[in-house]
């Protein structure tokens, strides 16, 4: 697989050749040029590594033949700053006319490149950044945007239910200061209180967090648990910091708080602490074995979401390619195909609903230390203990109805049990 750091790297006859595809669509593209937008450097630079390592072994296991198409991969490094990602797309997209853009790990980062894709009218594939409304109350806006991930709000809808049904009442929130940790929280309490159970406290520390001694003090005594919703470094450190501090409450979250981005670094203190989201290194199945070991083998550490959900991604890019026989078809009609593609991924059955979301399963997951996949050492997995199939970003509510509410945000659903 070909690699470019910069424009430079490309040569005038390959942009040359890439002007004249762009203005005739289905014409053979030998060269598809993808532009990949991910955190290289900068606190998230883990996260964006492991983005990186899941595409590039798609893209080698099939030995980058896309339907007789290949691949020239673009990377270009935001540091996780929106305003960085929209300058890289804008390169990419008229100095190295890429055909596609993919990538963004922050939700914000999504909310800044989907007005891009619509303006250059280039699609814009987002695997990680979550940001609810791009699929739904926006989607219109962006008719070149297409997630292959899920939505903040999606894995957390069912474990609302989850948590009801566990018997806890009343819950505090803390959560990272920005839109995820807002839609994330959202979708929880949304269910949550509709259940019957009360979000009694919103606790907001900023994103980059790595102090938390002026939160975990202000934790409300009185809740049966605590919601955690954390990124990056974040999730590292809360954890520990909430042990030391003496918490003996059970502690549950969003699926980026134990991702195994970051659980190999956290220790027994997490152990027994339960997430939520679409995939898990421990999902016990064939593929995910498969996948697990040859990920380990490859880069020397489990994959974590962001590497499994940018595998996906090839996967379903190269079942577009096959119906059309490796020729790019023009963004709208991509957009069209890729939208119908149903695949058996890594992570269970994907599909795409009408405003191109993910349909998927959704993992209840309990930290447990244990031996996994024919390794020796007792190591931390996300062990699936539920499982909530076909889940689509509206949940049980309906399109229609859920739409007629705001995108859930610092103040939505409001907070009517905090004290």
């Amino acid at each position: 697989m070909m690699v470019a750091k910069s424009s430079a790297m490309v040569t005038a006859g390959s942009v040359a050749i890439g002007i004249g595809l762009m203005g005739m669509p289905g014409a053979l593209a030998e060269e598809i040029r993808v532009g990949f937008i991910a955190p290289i450097t900068g606190p998230f630079a883990q996260a964006g590594k492991d983005m990186v390592n899941g595409w590039e072994m798609y893209v080698d296991e099939v030995k980058n033949d896309f339907a007789g198409a290949t691949i020239k991969f673009i990377l270009e490094d935001d540091q996780a700053k929106p305003p960085v990602g929209v300058l890289k797309a804008e390169k990419l997209i008229r100095q190295d006319k890429v055909h596609l853009i993919m990538g963004g790990l922050l939700a914000s980062t999504g909310y800044a490149l989907a007005p891009v894709s619509t303006r250059e009218k280039t699609v814009y594939i987002a695997p990680v950044a979550a940001a609810d409304d791009l699929t739904q109350r926006e989607a219109d806006k962006y008719p070149y945007f297409v997630r292959t991930g899920w939505t903040s709000s999606q894995p957390t809808h069912p474990f609302g239910e989850w948590a009801c049904e566990q018997g806890y009442k009343r819950i505090a929130a803390i959560a990272a200061d920005y839109a995820f940790g807002y839609e994330t929280v959202g979708g929880f309490q949304r269910t949550f209180e509709e259940c019957g159970g009360k979000i009694i406290q919103k606790i907001w520390p900023p994103l980059g967090t790595i102090d938390f001694g002026p939160f975990i003090p202000t934790i409300k005594q009185d809740a049966d648990a605590i919601f955690t919703l954390m990124v990056g470094p974040m999730s590292l450190q809360f954890p520990k910091q909430l042990a030391a501090a003496g918490n003996t409450k059970p502690v549950i979250g969003g699926g980026t708080s134990y991702d195994e981005f970051t659980l190999p670094a956290m220790g027994d203190e997490v152990i027994g602490h339960i997430s939520v989201l679409q995939y898990s290194a421990a999902l016990d199945t064939p593929k995910n074995a498969a996948f697990v070991t040859k990920y380990r083998e490859k880069y020397g550490k489990v994959p974590s979401y962001f590497s499994e959900t940018t595998y996906t991604t090839g996967q379903m890019i190269q079942a577009v390619m096959e119906q059309t026989g490796g020729k790019w078809p023009g963004a709208e009609a991509f957009v069209k195909l890729i939208s119908a593609v149903k695949v058996d991924a890594v992570r269970g059955p994907v599909s795409l609903d009408d405003m191109r979301n993910p349909v998927q399963n959704i993992y209840v997951k309990r930290v447990e230390k244990k031996k996994m996949f024919g390794y020796d050492k007792e190591e931390l997995w996300n062990t699936v203990i539920k499982t909530y199939p076909n889940v689509s970003q509206f949940w049980k509510f309906g399109k229609a109805q859920f739409l007629k509410q705001p995108v859930y945000s610092r103040d939505f659903p409001p907070c009517k049990f905090c004290e």
